[in-house]
């Protein structure tokens, strides 16, 4: 089997920067997300988390650190945290790392069930095969992070 390469979409003002890094099991989506065509944007990142998944790392970290993201982005990341929960392994672990501003991540503390606030991705992920683990970032304005929470499905 042809090894994995990585796969990195540079950032633009209207999509964000993709980096499927392979030997790490890393895969991260960073900026805004308002593509003219989702899919020319997000099928190549699909297609690679569909070959990943035939030889995953015992431990893959998304990061989903997205300051806005339009509806069919939101299709396409749905796509690939779906193709992420085949990792045919229960074995190993699926690691969701999610980027909000400071405000909303105070509002999601203050509710009476944080899983509650993630019903889409907790409906993705309820039939995953291998073990999944949300993290939590509150990021100030310049993007630092200034708390973290981990939730466990």
């Amino acid at each position: 089997m042809k090894e994995l390469g990585n796969l990195v979409v540079e950032k633009t003002s209207n999509t964000p920067r993709i980096e499927m890094i392979n030997d790490s099991g890393e895969i991260s989506f960073t900026g805004r997300s308002l593509p003219e065509n989702a899919s020319r944007l997000y099928e190549p990142a699909l297609n690679w988390v569909n070959d990943y998944i035939l030889q995953p790392k015992p431990v893959t970290n998304l990061r989903l650190n997205m300051e806005y993201y339009n509806t069919s982005s939101m299709l396409w990341i749905s796509k690939i945290i779906k193709s992420l929960s085949r990792i045919n392994n229960p074995d190993y672990r699926l690691m969701v790392h999610i980027y909000i501003p400071l405000e909303e991540y105070d509002d999601m503390r203050g509710s009476a069930d944080l899983r509650e606030s993630f019903n889409p991705l907790t409906d993705i992920l309820q039939h995953s095969i291998p073990e999944v683990s949300m993290k939590l970032y509150a990021t100030d304005d310049a993007s630092q992070v200034i708390r973290d929470a981990v939730v466990l499905f």
